[in-house]
């Protein structure tokens, strides 16, 4: 794809099958479609923040420094909302985790009922009797796969309640009754639908940024201040949740700040900001 004020123009596909997708492969791939459109008229290269990718562009740039090579920014977005919202659990990332790990559990319930209702017909009638909207299947690939599910939890919230008080759902507790019963309780705890309510919260300046971004409009100048913005806002959210001051510590807080500033730090280049000066205000 290539972008130019005129707007985005497609210009190949490559089947790289059987390929070994290396940093040298991608380089020369990229090299070759910047002679074909003309190098003079290349100032960006944007790709996702793969590894391999970053080093791809570190080559290109070798070669042509009037180029910058940037990672994706609605990848970055997702990335960073992935790391808040599936935390791993493994010795480097201990603290971030420990602050996080309920979001994953938040998440991981929500699947399970969604896939407890989906993958039974009778179910799936008996919700669909309830509810005009539909569950969504939103696939892991997808960005803010989390937070779009939990949207639409949000959103059905009270067809899901009334599903599971109805007789019809009583009727169909002895084809898993264990699972049926957790999946009645949580739907009637209005303690979990807070913590969706609290994820959803604090995550929205992220998901507008990514949403915003994910278009065809040129926005690079404003990257830098929407950063800035977001980070504010999900801050804001935070201590509102809290009842902090802005001058007190959360510990939450600071393990999202930090998951958000990481990432901000590892995609930034000097092309955001040489965009971000030249923008009038």
């Amino acid at each position: 794809m290539a972008v130019n004020e005129g707007g985005t123009m497609f210009i190949r596909a490559v089947n790289c099958e059987g390929e070994y997708k290396d940093k040298w492969f991608i380089s020369t791939l990229i090299k070759e479609v910047m002679v074909e459109v003309g190098v003079a008229n290349v100032v960006q290269i944007i790709t996702d923040n793969a590894p391999v990718c970053k080093a791809a562009g570190l080559l290109v740039e070798q070669t042509y420094p009037h180029v910058f090579w940037t990672p994706c920014v609605v990848h970055t977005l997702n990335l960073a909302l992935k790391n808040i919202c599936a935390a791993k659990n493994n010795e480097a990332n201990g603290i971030t985790y420990e602050e996080c790990h309920w979001i994953t559990e938040i998440a991981a319930s929500a699947l399970m009922i969604r896939n407890f209702i989906m993958n039974h017909s009778m179910r799936l009638d008996m919700f669909n009797e309830f509810s005009k909207l539909k569950l969504l299947a939103v696939a892991e690939t997808r960005f803010a796969s989390v937070i779009v599910m939990l949207k639409r939890f949000k959103l059905i919230k009270q067809q899901l309640k009334m599903m599971v008080i109805s007789k019809q759902w009583s009727c169909y507790l002895d084809d898993d009754v264990t699972k049926a019963i957790n999946v009645k309780e949580k739907l009637l705890d209005d303690s979990w639908w807070d913590l969706i309510d609290y994820i959803l919260d604090f995550t929205e300046p992220i998901y507008e940024m990514l949403r915003a971004t994910d278009t065809d409009k040129h926005c690079l100048h404003l990257v830098y201040d929407m950063w800035d913005n977001m980070i504010s806002k999900v801050k804001k959210a935070m201590y509102k949740h809290e009842k902090k001051n802005d001058y007190e510590k959360s510990s939450f807080w600071g393990v999202v700040h930090k998951v958000l500033e990481d990432r901000w730090s590892k995609s930034n280049t000097p092309l955001h900001c040489l965009a971000h000066s030249l923008n009038p205000r």
